[in-house]
């Protein structure tokens, strides 16, 4: 399991910051940090929390600005030009009429959609983490759509990452600030915390900078939401250099 506590250097790579960036969030107490000895620390939980609700928040030139910098210091397994998004995704967990009515159910109905991809190892365990991370902050963001992820990304959780999406028949309250009815819904769950961040903001920018909740709505099934999708992801790395390239 990776230490619960990460230094400056650690805490703005895990951020996908640079150092002095931090150093001026910290400066600005804007971040949960402490001090032990006189250096910094954060705590992953914490600072995670922290992370996700600011890039849910973020406007839409910080938002891109975020996301290049997190693709270009990328250090996973998935490239700087990988399809991050459309490689999560998985078809079995892409369903364009859910009946949910209420949170709560949606919440459930999520769950059992993250099932279809035979990944999960206890479903209650996601559930459970998904009610925490909702009544930290909501996920919802603006022209109805939520991105729902885990309070903890627990590597034992799953037996890889992936993305489920879903649409209900009946938009419904889920918190967003614009005060707009959900009716597309995103559920993250990522093994690796250090991709976490990084699929979280690129598709935020996807949901901003792209048609894509339009093309989401408008498809007649599962299939052509996924091609949705991956459409979307196209265009928000488009000006984006791949691996080697400056």
């Amino acid at each position: 399991m990776p230490s619960r506590r990460l230094n400056l250097d650690e805490a703005a790579e895990y951020l996908h910051l640079p150092v002095r960036d931090l150093e001026e969030l910290v400066r600005r107490r804007e971040i949960p940090c402490e001090r032990q000895g006189g250096r910094l620390q954060f705590l992953r939980g914490e600072v995670d929390a922290w992370a996700s609700q600011r890039i849910l928040g973020m406007p839409e030139a910080r938002l891109e600005k975020y996301h290049r910098n997190a693709t270009v210091r990328v250090r996973h397994r998935l490239g700087r030009a990988h399809a991050i998004v459309a490689e999560l995704l998985r078809p079995a967990a892409v369903v364009p009429a859910l009946a949910s009515r209420t949170k709560a159910s949606l919440l459930r109905d999520m769950v059992e959609v993250a099932g279809r991809t035979e990944l999960l190892y206890d479903p209650a365990d996601l559930l459970a983490s998904l009610r925490e991370r909702e009544e930290l902050c909501p996920t919802a963001i603006e022209n109805g759509v939520a991105l729902l992820h885990p309070r903890h990304h627990d590597p034992y959780l799953a037996g890889d990452s992936f993305i489920a999406l879903g649409r209900v028949v009946h938009p419904l309250p889920f918190g967003a600030a614009d005060g707009r009815q959900t009716d597309l819904f995103f559920l993250i769950c990522c093994q690796d915390d250090r991709i976490h961040l990084h699929v979280l903001a690129r598709l935020c920018l996807m949901c901003l900078h792209t048609g894509m909740l339009e093309q989401l709505r408008a498809a007649a099934d599962g299939a052509e939401m996924a091609a949705a999708v991956a459409a979307a992801e196209r265009q928000a790395m488009a000006g984006i250099p791949a691996d080697g390239e400056t």
